[in-house]
């Protein structure tokens, strides 16, 4: 297992000069979109993403990556993200049961060293309402079935993100941060 050294700031500067930043996040996407920009803070992530430094986003930290999403405000418009990788949040269909809460399955689309060690079909813990859509397909990372297949990470170089929470996976989601660990210790 790999050890590191984390600081929690909202500070930019900090995490402008991170060797790696692990974004989680909990609660409304245009909410905390607001209070990304207020506090300066999306730069900061803009900045480490375009430097190529490791960055893991967790449910709506994953979810702000995005171009846009469904979850705004006022419904008629939907509230813009970070635009790191096209494509758009959308509402789980009225036919399931919303929030989706619980424990389910992640298929890794390929073999990646995020996923290093677990077995296709791990279970990992769930919150949300909203899933991912990227526009490319190559971003897709995983996948996960709750009445239809959805993407459940994404990757765009150094950059992934889970719509599930590792912290609270168990040694699934344990082994998922060590793997992420050791992609930060092989950026040295």
């Amino acid at each position: 297992m790999v050890s590191l050294k984390a600081i929690i700031t909202d500070h930019p500067h900090e995490i402008a000069a991170a060797k790696a930043v692990i974004f989680p996040g909990v609660g409304s996407f245009n909410y905390a979109a607001a209070v990304l920009r207020d506090k300066q803070l999306a730069k900061a992530l803009l900045e480490v993403i375009a430097d190529g430094k490791p960055f893991l986003g967790i449910c709506l930290g994953m979810q702000l990556l995005f171009s846009q999403s469904e979850e705004a405000d006022k419904i008629e418009e939907p509230a813009e993200g970070l635009k790191v990788i096209t494509g758009e949040v959308k509402r789980f269909p009225a036919t399931l049961r919303v929030p989706h809460v619980g424990w389910n399955k992640v298929n890794p689309v390929s073999n990646h060293p995020l996923f290093e060690g677990l077995t296709d079909g791990a279970y990992f813990y769930f919150t949300h309402s909203y899933y991912v859509k990227p526009e490319d397909n190559r971003h897709t990372l995983a996948l996960t079935n709750y009445g239809f297949s959805f993407t459940s990470a994404v990757i765009s170089n150094n950059l992934f993100g889970v719509q599930f929470h590792p912290e609270k996976s168990g040694p699934a989601g344990l082994r998922l941060l060590s793997n992420f660990g050791k992609i930060i210790a092989d950026q040295d």
